[in-house]
């Protein structure tokens, strides 16, 4: 399947508009994470976490599976495919277990800290909120530089693709040209 021209710059611009507001999004976790853990102040913290739940509910994860599904849309719908391009592989892959860790480790994370730093306890742990970020954040400006840079080469799919693709001469029939 491949999309047309104006389908294929319509699904780009969704997905890297998707993609740039997932990167946003975790900054702004990564900002709350670090005010709830470094402030003195008990409100600050409950407002930050609360903040962070905010986000992680109700923003996170309608941009990721946004950003996975146009990712997907643009990967089988042109000519890089989802397994033709080691960097194309290793962003959906990326992207996979990057919505997986938020629905499975940074949200559990964020509510656990919200419940405790309501009931009036301390931050139960730093890492709660402060880990998903970081790693997600790192993660993103990885597929960001490797969706410039484009690294790798072909994956052994997708050689034998292009090597399909490039039938030989038959040398009984080819024109000499002089």
């Amino acid at each position: 399947m491949k999309l047309s021209r104006p389908a294929r710059r319509a699904s780009l611009v969704v997905h890297v508009a998707a993609s740039a507001s997932w990167l946003g999004l975790t900054l702004g976790l990564l900002a709350l994470g670090v005010t709830a853990t470094t402030t003195g102040s008990a409100r600050t913290v409950e407002a930050s976490v609360r903040a962070m739940k905010l986000f992680a509910d109700w923003l996170l994860l309608p941009v990721a599976f946004l950003t996975l599904l146009s990712g997907l849309v643009l990967s089988l719908g042109t000519p890089w495919g989802l397994a033709r391009h080691r960097w194309v592989y290793t962003k959906f892959w990326l992207t996979l277990a990057t919505t997986t860790a938020t629905v499975f480790a940074l949200r559990p994370g964020v509510n656990s800290a919200v419940t405790a730093v309501a009931a009036g306890e301390p931050l139960p742990d730093a890492g709660d909120v402060l880990f998903g970020p970081i790693v997600s954040l790192s993660a993103y400006v990885f597929m960001t530089v490797i969706s410039i840079l484009k690294p790798w080469g072909l994956t052994l799919r997708g050689r034998k693709l292009r090597a399909s693709a490039c039938k030989p001469v038959d040398s009984g029939r080819a024109r000499q040209t002089s």
